[in-house]
């Protein structure tokens, strides 16, 4: 048997759907890994599909063309270079599964199966995937791996089982997105499985955007006595090399790099960098368009889409009507100027005019009210679209969640858009990040470096400028308490009730559960947008849109 082994993480970027291209990433991987003289290569969960696959997985073409890549990969692997473990969905006897492939030695050496299927949240893996058994260990390279696939480490049965029938080795490979504080409750279940098993713990996790989810990296190894000897670096790809050596029958990681933990807001811009950069990249769109008020939310989302995509992808557009302020001309034009992006101005009045007058006959003897105000939000949204259309640009919509909890969004207005960077960002957040970015330089950006926001951007009364002297605390509660009103209601599921005695006014809740239930219509026809909560609108957020229920329970009298 080895007493000594090297092992590379590969921490890579797979897209969707292209298995061709995803096993290049395999491949390079392992030409990288064999120039440095690893003995085996562990990439991510479902690599070769790319994750999340959702119902591709149902269409027996798509299996075949897996199926034809895996084989293809295993040929190669005869040249006597590393032994590769990949992630791929996997029929076995007409059933799928989530699966865990060992290629060595020019053949598919073993092949262990996903036991624990996510079905909460963003998960569905019980719609497309079969639940495999607790399996034993892999003999790789002479060692026996017990190869768990994702939620098998959130569980102890999995690794118990690899344990018992003889693995000397833990190695995870993961699809694991990004929310805030997730890294600790995957490092904590990495421990409890070392703790439990006494055995190392290799955790492999993937990098990338894909549509409303990130993907974080953070691929790490702990030792049998529980200590992190390697932590991959966050938001980029990697690949490591990790030494180990068997002494007194227990194998041990050699010390090497542990990439520092981010703060939050750090994780946060990055996340959204990541998101947008790959959903562009990876969809084939030239770059992107929006709306540029003046305001901070459009102001963030231009800095992270320069950030993310270089000024040179990212197309400013001002669309001032009468109620426009001088202040926000200036604020979007000297954002502009600070991160060199182009800046179109296409004023709106004359359109406005000419839908004053197509509807005077039918409008006479009303009073102007917010119809006339979303008539504002939709010219700007059909000119976004005129332009995206004529050049290819994919509009990027600009709302952030306090805005469209509630509803203070128009539909086919502010909220038409191909992607949304802000979707699961409230705007106290909002005026966080805009704070952080003007004092720190993301690693990876390609925007300009250095305070890119102009202070009075961050300061001023928030305003969407659709009537003389309009502030949003006209119609909203301060940002603050609303944003503490909606996380309660929004991410800790609390009733109307629990909300209240948290210190809020009782009316005031009521009102914003009820915007927050009927503008559901609204948040349904919504763009996708990156998930930074562990409670994001979309796959995780699930409630119908026709719903009377008004967010209390009933009182039970004492007995």
């Amino acid at each position: 048997m080895s007493d000594s082994l090297t092992i590379a993480l590969a921490q890579t970027n797979p897209t969707v759907g292209a298995v061709a291209a995803n096993a290049d990433l395999i491949r390079q991987a392992r030409a990288e890994a064999k120039a440095q003289g690893a003995d085996v290569v562990v990439f991510s969960e479902l690599i070769l599909s790319g994750y999340p696959p959702e119902d591709l997985v149902l269409r027996s073409s798509f299996l075949d063309a897996i199926e034809a890549a895996a084989n293809d990969l295993a040929a190669e692997t005869a040249d006597g270079g590393p032994a590769l473990i990949i992630g791929a969905p996997w029929r076995v006897d007409e059933a799928c599964y989530n699966a865990a492939l060992v290629i060595d030695a020019g053949e598919i050496q073993g092949v262990r199966l996903k036991h624990h299927l996510p079905n909460y949240g963003v998960f569905d893996e019980k719609r497309v995937f079969a639940s495999g058994p607790p399996s034993g260990p892999v003999v790789v390279r002479g060692v026996r791996l017990g190869l768990l696939v994702c939620e098998d480490m959130w569980f102890d049965d999995v690794a118990e089982t690899a344990s018992e029938t003889g693995a000397e080795m833990i190695v995870v490979i993961n699809g694991s997105p990004f929310e805030l504080d997730k890294d600790d409750v995957r490092t904590s279940h990495g421990v409890a499985r070392v703790s439990e098993t006494g055995l190392p713990l290799i955790y492999v996790n993937q990098v990338g955007g894909q549509d409303d989810l990130a993907f974080d990296g953070g691929s790490f190894v702990l030792n049998a006595d529980r200590s992190l000897a390697i932590q991959s670096p966050w938001w980029g790809t990697d690949l490591v090399l990790t030494t180990w050596t068997k002494s007194d029958g227990v194998w041990s990681c050699a010390p090497g790099t542990v990439a520092p933990e981010l703060d939050r807001l750090e994780n946060i811009y990055q996340a959204m960098v990541l998101g947008l950069r790959d959903y562009v990249s990876k969809n084939g769109f030239p770059g992107v368009v929006l709306g540029l008020s003046g305001g901070i939310d459009s102001a963030l989302s231009a800095v992270v889409a320069a950030d993310a995509l270089g000024p040179d992808k990212v197309h400013c557009v001002m669309m001032p009507s009468p109620y426009t302020s001088q202040d926000s001309l200036d604020d979007a034009a000297a954002l502009a100027a600070s991160l060199d992006l182009k800046l179109d101005g296409i004023g709106i009045g004359e359109a406005m005019a000419a839908f004053d007058g197509m509807l005077e006959p039918h409008f006479a003897e009303t009073t102007p009210d917010t119809t006339e105000e979303n008539i504002q939000s939709r010219i700007r949204g059909l000119t976004l679209m005129a332009l995206s259309n004529k050049f290819g640009h994919m509009v990027l919509s600009t709302g952030n969640k306090s805005e469209v909890s509630v509803g203070y969004a128009t539909l086919y207005g502010d909220m038409c858009g191909g992607y949304n960077v802000l979707k699961d960002v409230y705007k106290t957040t909002v005026t966080a990040l805009s704070e952080w970015r003007n004092s720190h330089v993301p690693e990876g950006a390609l925007g300009s470096p250095g305070a890119v926001m102009p202070e009075r951007i961050i300061t001023k009364p928030p305003t969407a400028e659709l009537r003389p002297d309009q502030k949003d605390e006209d119609s909203l509660p301060p940002y603050a308490e609303l944003d503490a009103i909606l996380k309660g209601l929004i991410e800790n599921a609390r009733s109307v009730s629990e909300v209240v005695e948290d210190g809020h006014d009782p009316d005031t809740v009521r009102r914003i559960h009820r915007l927050l239930r009927i503008a559901e219509y609204k948040r349904r026809q919504a763009s996708p947008g990156v998930k930074i909560s562990h409670l994001a609108f979309g796959r995780d957020h699930r409630y119908p849109i026709t719903n009377a229920f008004d967010g209390d329970a009933p009182k039970r009298n004492s007995p």
